[in-house]
């Protein structure tokens, strides 16, 4: 099976206030992305689609789905403790729990997007904690927390431009450690080469995605890779030619003028990629 995936960020801020959205009001953000998209999925049998709403926009999400709708919500992330009977049942102020996304309608959970890496990353640097593998445990716990809950898991990781000379230990040790436990068959990975997203960098090239992946797959059995280093109209093609790929994290549609996130262009990407796959 091929997946998509759409990692909405916060593109929900309107221009005025620096933030990229133009394409509804913010309180019909969530509903106005379902309802746009959802009729024009239907098309692509044999996909996952997931989309990944921050908070505020979980529930129209939801809500707006039709009951056919081939769309999957998810969660940004997630707090790795939760309320169980007789245990916790409320003390959880600022952190979304898995049990409370799964009532919200969610089926899915973004873990370990570099972004969140980085988070966790500083505040563990306040307190003088620099082992690496601290971050990839705190997000064991957020993984099997999300499972417990009965949500599928996308497991981002990724290796920065410092940890190229040994890539395959980062990476290596970010499956190892934080798939620890976890129910593999709702689970898929997505890989971020960190050190080639952004402005003005070099995008990684076939080569290395395909060694990348292949990576990935010898090490955790089997498990489906899709490329979460954006998958694009530039990319789409090229992305979809490589076998050990099985799909991609869409983030932006428009790079240039009034960037942002767009419903037609994120349709012309999907369509793009899974007519070039085989």
């Amino acid at each position: 099976m091929k997946h998509i995936y759409l990692n909405l960020k916060r593109f929900d801020i309107p221009r005025e206030k620096g933030g990229v959205n133009s394409i509804s009001p913010i309180r019909q953000w969530g509903s106005y992305i379902v309802k746009a998209t959802e009729e024009k999925l239907k098309e692509f049998t044999g996909t996952e689609f997931a989309m990944f709403f921050p908070e505020a926009h979980l529930i129209p999400a939801c809500s707006s789905k039709g009951e056919d709708s081939p769309i999957e919500v998810g969660t940004q992330g997630l707090h790795w403790a939760d309320t169980a009977v007789g245990g916790p049942f409320g003390a959880f102020t600022t952190s979304l729990t898995g049990n409370a996304a799964a009532e919200i309608g969610c089926t899915y959970a973004l873990i370990g997007h570099c972004e969140e890496r980085n988070k966790l990353a500083a505040i563990l640097g306040e307190a003088g904690v620099t082992d690496t593998s601290a971050v990839n445990r705190i997000l064991n716990k957020e993984v099997l927390a999300a499972q417990k809950a009965g949500l599928k898991v996308l497991y981002c990781i990724g290796e920065k431009d410092t940890e190229l000379a040994e890539w395959d230990k980062v990476l290596g040790e970010q499956l190892s450690i934080g798939l620890n436990g976890a129910d593999k068959e709702r689970v898929a990975v997505a890989y971020e080469p960190v050190w080639s997203i952004g402005p003005g960098k070099t995008p990684a090239d076939k080569p290395y995605i395909t060694k990348v992946a292949k990576f990935v797959k010898e090490t955790t059995g089997g498990l489906d890779v899709v490329y979460g280093g954006g998958l694009k109209t530039d990319n789409a093609e090229m992305l979809a030619s490589i076998d050990e790929i099985d799909g991609g994290l869409i983030a932006l549609t428009r790079f240039k003028g009034e960037i942002g996130f767009y419903p037609d262009e994120y349709i012309d990407i999907i369509r793009t990629y899974l007519g070039g796959t085989k």
